[in-house]
């Protein structure tokens, strides 16, 4: 086993040492390469650099053999070409263009032999003071100077620089001042725009008020206009215009007054809400009764008010002051939160929401009372009436009305039950009253002051076509303005209506029939024929002839827009005028006019127009001219 265990060891070292060996043998030759590359490399340099020492003796020999052997000629010419490479090279660095590189002291058009040499000027030196100054010196001077102005050229563009930038800052300011101006601008033209729309919703509500057409929304918005004026008086609460109407109207009257809140931007915003709430209440009535079945019955049940009980639940808020629902109101919130075992939700739920009706109508009832009320102390100061008495009658009225109130708040009785059951009573002969005994809000008139509105009333009845003609609403003096326009010395006014038969009209019965406005113009001028160019001259001139017609029709509550108006031209039976008669549709009757009959003139170039534009219907012509030919 020893002798093994020997032979094994002397095998181990032995292969140890051959593997020394090895790698020994692996870095030598590693070694080796490394250092044969460099000697390669540095062999390659040093043949190179020779080759390029030889390279640079052969051309200094052959440089050296062609100066040995060249002519004097040769000579010169070599000379004489290295000095205008030479030379060239200063122009290029004087800044010369190729135009002028070719230019010698000997060769230039300016005639001068110095031309390449530096200029001095001689005499500005001497003012200078230097007198003797060396070229050397003068260049340094020179030198200088261009350092100076370009340093002072760098300063102007740093300058330009910044005013650019200082231009293009106020330009952007001004851009944003523009916008800010535009934007301010455009608010504006949408608060006129707003504005402007509003009214016209005012006229038109007018003028179907005047017309017997009037529409809910028309008394609402008359309603709500006429508490900032004095005599204007509404003896009757708003909600009360709403009796009969039916689920259409209702509708249309919700959307109504969404178009009038929109307009005024928040302005009276209080008074058409509630007005919406009792719309809202009105209609969910009418379509519970258009629409009674089983499901309306069972969506009833659902609501927690049976049909049966509908009338006491009414009852129950009949006759309530608005702080009395207020209070109400609360009871019925605090019962709904508290969440009481044994209380119907449901029933509390629709109770309240039917109180939202009953609070707008009690919130109207004060408001109406309190613009009577300050209608009649404006009215009592006009009619000089005294203040104290007015004030202690005030004052005791005001105690009765507190004690009243406090006495009878569940007692509360409307004025409109007491006029149904006087009517029922048979009682319409009135009561004499004394001073005393007139509620707030009454107007008293005296016997001469209700005989002569009396008849002044009858006096608008028997001439309401001629005083719904003669007014002149706002739009139609904006048209009025714009058909003046352009009108010339030639033109005037022309207003010659001519009578027609009785018109009867099929929608007579639905709108009452009127004319339209106008504002016509005739335009008269000169005819300088042959007889009057003998007979007249510019002192003395011939009578003036009509010369064509502009005839403007205002049409702005036509009630088809899509359809236009049209003219139709009838000769006199004397021929030498004719009928022009204008048709456009409801509510406007037909309007003719008296003109000359001549030949008409209908190219655009000559002035024909004929349009119906922003409600302006437009005829425009011009007669035509004959000339005398032989």
């Amino acid at each position: 086993m020893s002798e093994r265990s020997k032979s094994r060891k002397r095998s181990r070292d032995k292969s140890r040492k051959q593997k020394y060996r090895d790698e020994s043998s692996d870095s030598s030759s590693s070694s080796s390469s490394s250092t044969s590359s460099s000697d390669a490399e540095i062999h390659l340099l040093m043949k190179l650099e020779k080759e390029r020492k030889k390279a640079l003796e052969i051309r200094k020999k052959q440089k050296e053999l062609l100066k040995a052997k060249e002519t004097p000629e040769e000579k010169r010419l070599r000379r004489l070409k290295r000095k205008q490479e030479k030379e060239k090279k200063i122009k290029e660095k004087m800044g010369w263009d190729n135009e002028y590189l070719h230019y010698t002291n000997s060769d230039n058009p300016f005639g001068d032999g110095e031309l390449l040499s530096t200029f001095v000027w001689k005499k500005k030196l001497n003012k200078e003071g230097l007198v003797g100054i060396t070229k050397e010196e003068l260049e340094m001077r020179n030198k200088f100077k261009q350092e100076e102005n370009k340093r002072e050229l760098e300063k102007v563009k740093k300058r330009r620089m910044e005013r650019d930038l200082e231009k293009q800052r106020k330009e952007e300011e001004a851009l944003i001042a523009q916008r800010n101006k535009e934007a301010t601008q455009f608010e504006e033209w949408e608060r006129q725009e707003d504005t402007f729309h509003l009214e016209q919703a005012r006229l038109r509500s007018h003028i179907r008020i005047q017309d017997g057409r009037a529409k809910p929304i028309d008394l609402l918005a008359k309603y709500i206009s006429a508490e900032e004026e004095v005599d204007a008086v509404e003896m009757h609460e708003p909600y009360t215009y709403l009796n009969g109407l039916l689920t259409k109207d209702l509708e249309d009257l919700v959307e109504d007054i969404k178009v009038y809140k929109e307009l005024e931007k928040g302005k009276n915003i209080d008074y058409w809400n509630d007005i919406t709430i009792i719309v809202e209440d009105e209609l969910q009535k009418l379509r519970k009764i258009e629409h009674q079945n089983e499901m309306d019955i069972a969506l009833n049940r659902r609501e927690g008010i049976h049909q049966s009980v509908a009338s006491d639940v009414t009852s129950v808020f009949k006759g309530k002051t608005s702080s009395q629902l207020a209070a109400l109101q609360k009871q019925i919130e605090s019962k709904i939160s508290n969440k009481t075992d044994g209380i119907d939700i449901g029933y509390w739920e629709s109770l309240l929401s039917q109180l939202k009706a009953h609070m707008a109508r009690a919130r109207l009832q004060d408001r109406h009372k309190e613009s009577l009320h300050r209608k009649l102390q404006v009215l009592k100061a006009e009619q000089a009436v005294s203040s104290s008495a007015t004030t202690s009658n005030m004052k005791t009225e005001e105690t009765d009305n507190s004690s009243d109130t406090e006495e009878n708040e569940d007692n509360f009785v409307s004025p409109l039950d007491e006029c149904f059951k006087a009517y029922e009573a048979g009682g319409y002969s009135p009561k004499l009253l004394s001073v005393d005994d007139i509620e707030l809000g009454t107007i008293v008139f005296a016997e001469e002051d209700d005989l002569k509105r009396l008849e002044f009333t009858r006096q608008q009845v028997v001439d309401s076509d001629n005083k719904t003609d003669n007014i002149t609403t706002k739009e139609e003096k904006l048209l009025q303005i714009e058909a003046r326009k352009g009108m010339g010395e030639d033109e005037a006014q022309f207003s010659v209506e001519a009578s027609l038969d009785n018109q009867v009209y099929l929608w007579s019965d639905k709108y009452r029939p009127r004319k339209p406005r106008y504002f016509n113009r005739v335009h008269t001028g000169f005819e300088w024929n042959k007889y009057n160019q003998t007979h007249y001259d510019m002192d003395n001139p011939p009578p003036k002839i009509v010369q064509g017609y502009k005839f403007n029709i205002f049409y702005p509550d036509l009630i088809d827009k899509s359809a236009t108006p049209e003219y139709f031209l009838t000769t006199c039976p004397d021929r030498e005028f004719s009928i022009l008669r204008f048709h456009a549709g409801p509510p406007y009757e037909d309007i003719a006019f008296k003109i000359v009959n001549r030949e008409w003139e209908y190219s655009y170039k000559r002035g024909f127009r004929c349009q119906f534009h922003n409600n302006i219907f437009q005829l425009w012509f011009h007669f035509k001219r004959y000339r005398y030919r032989r």
